[in-house]
């Protein structure tokens, strides 16, 4: 068994994703409030201190905003709000915080759509105008070439900021879209009028990079105690394309993403670093162990934390001969033992709370059993 040490500080997260999740609609505003507080009790039982909620799944929003209209996963129907009336960002901040837990408000950047058949309000930015997006694959983003989308992201994160009690900002593993075979993604107008010469693939890095740079001067500049963190993918690049790269055959972030996630923690422009580590520990072609050192060794000074998907955890045998049914403490027990990492996160933290292959029991009563302060 893993017992837990006397720790201090341990970053132990949970994802709370709002995309797809159809309860938010189905159910009263009295019921989402009884729904997200048992969440919360559940949360805290099982010893999570941060909670990273979606609340801009798709340019939209899970509270009350000027900018963008009212998610549909929300209310049912996007640009509607919820009846009656309430603001599920304030209401998850007051009560994490009343819990001793911090509340990262979780917004994806780019993503408009996640189909074609999504109608968008009339207020929406893509109805004004039109020319600042494109399609990929039946789905609408913002084009991130264009300086204007950018600076509508960080005024986005600006509101937010300014007017929540968030800690933290954090972002996922979206910034250009996951590759579809044979699809190209249609930024060749905004290439041509901002390329300047620059490699594609250079300059949609470079895009990523200023957003990045961006958010991370706005936060600084309203609030700088709140922090910045990304959660990528969990393979920055492969050791076949770049000698710095782990021992990994898999989709890559610099590559495929466009996601310069190192140069980001190299210039201080996060704060921590949350990769998705979602395989098993000897996983053939992105081993969680070989992966969780690589990360271990690119922290750059910046805190870092290693996203585990609880299903996978809890259904794979053990392999460091123990008679573990389950991956849960050799992963818990790596990212103690590793001298740059500072903790874990969970995906989803619905399967936390639900109490998946008896996680939640193993957190609560040995992993997690007494409280920890985040990392400062």
């Amino acid at each position: 068994l893993c017992d837990e040490p006397a720790l201090k500080r341990e970053f132990r997260g949970a994802w709370l994703h709002t995309v797809f999740q159809s309860q938010y609609a189905r159910q009263t505003t009295a019921q989402n409030k009884a729904y997200l507080t048992e969440q919360l009790d559940r949360l805290q039982k099982a010893g999570i201190n941060v909670v990273i909620f979606q609340i801009r799944p798709q340019a939209d929003a899970f509270y009350r905003s000027d900018l963008e209209p009212w998610s549909r996963f929300l209310s049912g129907k996007a640009g509607v709000a919820p009846s009656p009336a309430w603001d599920p960002l304030a209401f998850m901040i007051e009560e994490s915080h009343k819990r001793g837990m911090e509340l990262h408000a979780w917004l994806n950047p780019y993503r408009v759509t996640t189909s074609a058949k999504e109608s968008l309000p009339a207020g929406h930015l893509y109805k004004r105008e039109p020319q600042r997006f494109v399609w990929y694959a039946k789905k609408l983003y913002f084009d991130p070439g264009l300086p204007e989308n950018r600076q509508f992201i960080e005024d986005v994160v600006r509101d937010i900021v300014r007017r929540y009690d968030v800690d933290g900002i954090h972002l996922d593993d979206y910034f250009y879209p996951y590759p579809v075979a044979g699809v190209k993604f249609p930024d060749n107008k905004s290439y041509a009028r901002y390329g300047k010469g620059m490699e594609l693939a250079d300059w949609r890095r470079k895009n990523v990079d200023m957003l990045i740079e961006g958010l991370h001067k706005v936060i600084t500049q309203e609030k700088p105690w709140v922090r910045f963190g990304v959660s990528p993918f969990g393979i920055w690049r492969n050791k076949r394309t770049d000698p710095e790269g782990s021992e990994t055959s898999g989709l890559q972030n610099y590559d495929d993403l466009y996601a310069d996630i190192l140069l980001w923690a190299r210039n201080g422009w996060i704060d921590y670093q949350l990769p998705q580590l979602y395989w098993e520990l000897e996983h053939k072609a992105a081993s969680t162990l070989t992966l969780v050192n690589w990360w271990n060794d690119h922290a750059y000074e910046r805190h870092m934390y290693i996203g585990q998907d609880v299903d996978r955890t809890m259904k794979s045998a053990a392999v460091d001969g123990s008679s573990d049914s389950s991956q849960l403490n050799h992963k818990v027990r790596l990212s103690r033992e590793l001298p740059n990492v500072h903790g874990n996160c969970w995906w989803p933290g619905y399967s936390v709370t639900a109490n998946v292959g008896g996680v939640a029991d193993s957190l609560s009563s040995r992993l997690q059993s007494t409280p920890a302060l985040v990392p400062s």
